[in-house]
């Protein structure tokens, strides 16, 4: 059975249509506590949610369909995902929930959920949700129905865990940073965490209204965070993303490092630390270069499809601890069970200050390849794989680019695109390379 409702990140899309409406997250709610009471009795989730305005509504419709299939209900607020995922592992509850859209604008939103260890629930559960929604509701009666109760406190736990997670016998005392927190949830905790380190902090992004987040701001719009570093002469800029599991970062110089560098560095960091690495894993975008430097030091690196819970899934197969996305997404398993940009931006600041050089002179060694991605707008229905001009031309690429370049060709999840993606040592080689191949497939 396909999964009609989930995607590669819950269940997401546009406040008002079908399904992110209070209707259908209710019934979501109740399916997902039936699904629960068949392993526990009386299950407790806990609720967490970003900055949008719809928040309110979708929690009051979610709280209300856990409640009537007898589930009870911890409401968190407004709480990074990572800090849902953190709750839900340390409270010992069944589920944890985010109503969030991530990056994505605010009159987007959507769900997902967390295991009881704080990390992705599988496909295999999501089917069974699905089943579920298929099934008449069993309300349960009165005498059996959940409660809620709101956790004054939790930002202060998930602050406390994040502080937790920086090394003991260093401080950020001398360090000026800038935050951008997307104006999303992270808006209170990310500044609180490093400036109780000792760091100097300004910030954007930290004044949520319900409807600007991610608006020209955070780790999707790292331009506001550039200049706001240079006009505050500023050591870093740390940009995350509407619900803060995600993290780009900004120099004094205003250079910006995305996630495969930053994977990169918490490497070579552990490696400085005489720690064994046993293996990363990044994902099909990961950029080659971080492939070359990884196996160049001896470490085994594979790459899983876009999403971080897929490179989560190979991770916990391969009993590995690091991996990542160019997007920011950054794992680190001793660490905490799903990606954390608070955690991550406090891995990245511990390396440049336990190495006394900055990110610039840590990552000298690492140039990434020119990446050029070129959308092909195709007809639905459209079988890519089958075009024989195309094929060709694809064989002739890669054959030209050999072990100094990469491509890859996949169809788009959402829209009727084709996206042409191509690697290569020299930026114009891999432009002509990718629109070759564009050229090709859309014939």
């Amino acid at each position: 059975m396909s999964r009609h409702y989930f995607g590669t990140d819950g269940i997401r899309g546009t406040v008002g249509v079908a399904p992110i409406t209070p209707d259908f997250v209710l019934r979501l709610a109740h399916a997902v506590g039936r699904v629960l009471k068949r392993s526990e009795e009386r299950p407790t989730v806990l609720i967490g949610k970003d900055t949008r305005i719809s928040g309110y509504m979708l929690e009051s419709a979610m709280e209300s369909g856990f409640n009537s299939a007898g589930v009870d209900v911890v409401l968190l607020g407004p709480l990074p995902t990572p800090g849902v995922a953190f709750l839900t592992r340390a409270q010992r509850a069944a589920l944890g929930v985010v109503i969030s859209a991530s990056h994505n604008p605010f009159a987007d939103n959507g769900i997902k959920f967390f295991s009881a260890h704080g990390s992705k629930l599988s496909d295999a559960w999501e089917r069974d949700v699905e089943a579920m929604l298929e099934q008449e509701p069993a309300w349960v009666d009165s005498a059996h129905l959940g409660k809620s109760r709101r956790l004054n406190d939790a930002a202060g736990r998930y602050i406390e865990f994040c502080k937790s997670a920086f090394p003991a016998d260093l401080t950020l005392k001398g360090l000026k940073l800038v935050v951008d927190a997307a104006h999303g949830a992270a808006y209170q905790v990310a500044p609180t965490v490093l400036r109780e380190l000792g760091a100097q902090v300004s910030t954007i992004g930290c004044a949520p209204d319900g409807m600007n987040i991610n608006k020209e701001v955070g780790a999707t719009h790292p331009q506001a965070l550039v200049a706001a570093v240079r006009v505050a002469q500023a050591d870093y800029g740390i940009a995350l993303d509407g619900d803060a599991d995600r993290l780009q970062v900004v120099d004094g110089q205003g250079r910006l490092y995305n996630g495969d560098e930053l994977l990169y560095l918490l490497v070579h960091e552990r490696l400085l630390q005489g720690q064994a690495v046993a293996g990363v894993v990044g994902t099909l975008m990961t950029n080659m270069a971080v492939e070359l430097a990884l196996r160049a030091r001896g470490i085994a690196f594979v790459r899983a499809k876009v999403g971080d819970r897929y490179v989560l899934e190979e991770l916990d197969k391969r009993g590995w601890i690091l991996g990542g996305e160019g997007s920011g997404h950054l794992l680190a398993l001793d660490r905490h069970s799903t990606g954390d940009g608070v955690i991550s931006a406090l891995s990245v600041l511990a390396a440049c200050t336990r190495a006394g050089r900055s990110l610039a002179q840590l990552l000298s060694e690492l140039t990434l390849f020119p990446q050029v991605l070129i959308n092909v707008r195709i007809a639905v229905g459209y079988d890519w794989q089958s075009n024989p001009l195309a094929q060709s031309v694809l064989r002739e690429v890669e054959a030209e680019l050999g072990d100094a370049g990469r491509v890859l060709v996949r169809a788009s999840g959402t829209e009727p695109l084709l996206r042409v993606m191509v690697e290569a040592r020299e930026a114009a080689h891999a432009q002509a390379c990718a629109q070759r191949l564009a050229d090709a497939f859309a014939s």
